[in-house]
């Protein structure tokens, strides 16, 4: 039972920090401007209480937009969206407080200070976030886990754990064959274990696995469950409360709702226009030249493909393969003899793609989202991994989470690599955001110039 007491004094320094950022920076950017701040005594009363209602309203804020709730997992993403969010709406009430009342305080300069306070509070977050980051990695900060349940879901979650350092996770083998309540809590007691990882698809019976959880409340062990991806309830409902009984309700997605969509798609509209009318505009006849003097066929290559709810669409690409019979139902594979000179070039960078962008203004694919399956590799699959229609809760993509995270290709266990796929899309699905969609096209645009090792 490790026992994490400095985590929450960290936190408070960090939040002392702002604070003091705060402070300083409205006490001597005013001071500097305003003559009446140095000399006038009940002003000075006025506006310490101004900076004292500052404070709770950030503090108040900070409860809504989580910036202080930063967990081990926290991709820097996040971290920054959730950081502009807040610095966004704390300016609007400073505005707000400013009409209101009349201040000189919240009223001079208020764009200056706005430029100042947000580079500063930027600069400071993000140093402390990557100092963090950097300690854990060397094996400081740490939380000391272990797994119960071996199943494929675990094994994910392990290397996970064992790749990324900078997470702070050190983990415990122990044996799982029997399962003996006092061994256990001595196994806990002995490495200070803080946190238990338990796979929901656990041969453990009923009564051993109450026992788990009853040993982890009474030690103080922290239980996390592991979901497969072929169960889906933990995916499909979202605890609430009326009062106090527990609900599970279907969950909604960020997508479902309609000022997220619109952002979406009119970032959609604009992206595509500019693709299509500064890069394909003269890109286009060159690519299609080449692929009709290197092999016979068309240009293009149309392939029905499920879009958004699965309706079927005629998905658009450069044409890199031979014309062949086997186009429809046989997925690339290593070497593939199919692929043309051209189109080894054409898939290296993703260029095979660029048509897509007509589809994205046609309103069948979005510029991210999870990427489109001939209609044979999703009907093989849908039956084989749970949850796999997820993907169609929101528009295909051009390019994908899956894709810039290395998942992409088939190579190795080609089931286990497409599971890999699914949860990178469901955690798309889930967790989508505009940061997060801007990530992914700049990791896309990274990858088409340096070349995808893993494009076949």
């Amino acid at each position: 039972m490790q026992r994490i007491r400095y985590s929450r004094y960290l936190k408070s320094i960090i939040i002392l920090l702002d604070l003091m950022v705060i402070a300083s920076i409205f006490i001597f950017f005013f001071i500097s401007r305003n003559e009446s701040l140095r000399y006038h005594r009940e002003t000075w009363y006025e506006n310490i209480f101004s900076l004292i209602l500052l404070f709770l309203f950030w503090m108040l804020l900070s409860g809504r937009t989580k910036i202080y709730n930063i967990q081990r997992n926290l991709t820097y993403t996040l971290f920054l969206e959730r950081l502009l969010i807040h610095f966004l709406f704390f300016i609007l009430g400073v505005l707000l407080i400013g009409r209101v009342s009349k201040n000189v305080f919240f009223n001079s300069d208020i764009y200056w200070l706005s430029f100042y306070l947000f580079f500063f509070i930027f600069m400071a977050k993000s140093v402390i976030y990557f100092t963090i980051k950097y300690f854990r990695s060397l094996g400081i900060n740490y939380r000391n886990v272990m797994f119960l349940g071996e199943t494929g879901s675990t094994e994910i979650l392990r290397n996970i754990f064992k790749d990324r350092k900078d997470y702070g996770y050190r983990i415990f083998e122990y044996e799982t064959m029997a399962i003996k309540p006092n061994e256990l809590v001595g196994f806990w007691k002995k490495n200070g274990i803080h946190t238990l990882f338990l796979s929901t698809e656990n041969l453990f019976n009923e009564d051993i696995e109450r026992e788990i959880f009853k040993l982890a409340e009474d030690n103080k062990v922290h239980v996390s469950l592991i979901p497969s991806i072929t169960q889906s309830d933990f995916f499909l409902y979202d605890l609430g409360y009326i009062q106090t009984q527990p609900i599970l309700s279907q969950a909604k997605y960020p997508l479902d709702f309609y000022s997220n969509f619109l952002v979406k798609r009119t970032f959609d509209i604009a992206f595509s226009i500019s693709i299509l009318l500064f890069l394909c505009s003269w890109l286009f006849p060159i690519i299609a030249l080449l692929i009709k003097a290197t092999s016979k066929g068309p240009v293009f290559f149309i392939q029905k493909r499920y879009g958004f709810h699965e309706e079927v669409f005629s998905c658009l690409k450069f044409r890199t393969m031979i014309v062949n019979d086997e186009s429809a139902t046989k997925t690339t594979e290593e070497n593939d003899s199919r692929i043309t000179t051209i189109g080894k070039f054409l898939r290296k960078t993703s260029l095979d793609e660029l048509p897509q962008f007509i589809n994205v203004l046609k309103g069948e694919m979005s510029i991210v989202g999870p990427r489109p399956h001939m209609l044979a590799v999703d009907n093989y699959y849908k039956p084989k991994i749970g949850r796999y229609s997820l993907r169609s809760m929101v528009s295909p993509g051009i390019t994908g989470l899956a894709q810039v995270s290395g998942l992409r290709g088939d190579y190795g266990d080609v089931e286990v690599e497409m599971k890999k796929r699914i949860l990178a899309d469901t955690f798309y699905v889930r967790n989508w955001s505009f940061v997060l969609d801007l990530v992914i096209v700049l990791k896309t645009v990274l990858l088409v110039i340096g070349g995808d090792k893993n494009a076949k």
